[in-house]
């Protein structure tokens, strides 16, 4: 069994995040979340990446039939779930790091592959459900 990698610096493992002013941290940490590409991803796997950014399409079309009430909740549900699975390899390629310790903090550490199974899937639960909860109240999801 291996050890859990220390914590680095922001400084070491996101240098572009040194010296960013409280505001400009909250933004990259948003993007952070919900962008899971980077030019590293781009440059290390073109294939992948232009996949994903395929699959990221097909979603998004799914999210605005739901909307429009043309999908069920059922097949909304599946779709999120295929992205989250496709989004693990995308962020281990492209931002192999998660938080190391309160999500207020600034320390990070390189991610194992569990370590992102757990992070993109307990994230996208948490933003699909505030996605399907928003269209529910709506009334523009399909029964």
């Amino acid at each position: 069994m291996t050890a859990m990698s220390e914590p680095q610096s922001i400084e070491t493992l996101l240098p572009h995040y040194a010296g960013e002013t409280r505001l400009a941290w909250i933004v990259h940490e948003i993007w952070d979340h919900l962008w899971p590409w980077s030019v590293r991803g781009f440059r290390r796997g073109r294939f992948l990446q232009a996949l994903s950014l395929g699959a990221a399409v097909a979603v998004t079309v799914v999210w605005g039939l739901a909307a429009a009430g043309h999908i069920a909740g059922g097949a909304v549900i599946g779709w999120w779930a295929g992205w989250s699975a496709f989004e693990i390899p995308v962020r281990m390629q492209s931002k192999p790091y998660i938080k190391h310790g309160p999500w207020w903090g600034r320390d990070y550490r390189p991610a194992s592959f569990m370590d992102m199974a757990c992070y993109v899937m307990f994230k996208n639960l948490l933003v699909g459900a505030v996605l399907f909860l928003g269209l529910k109240a709506l009334g523009l999801l399909a029964a």
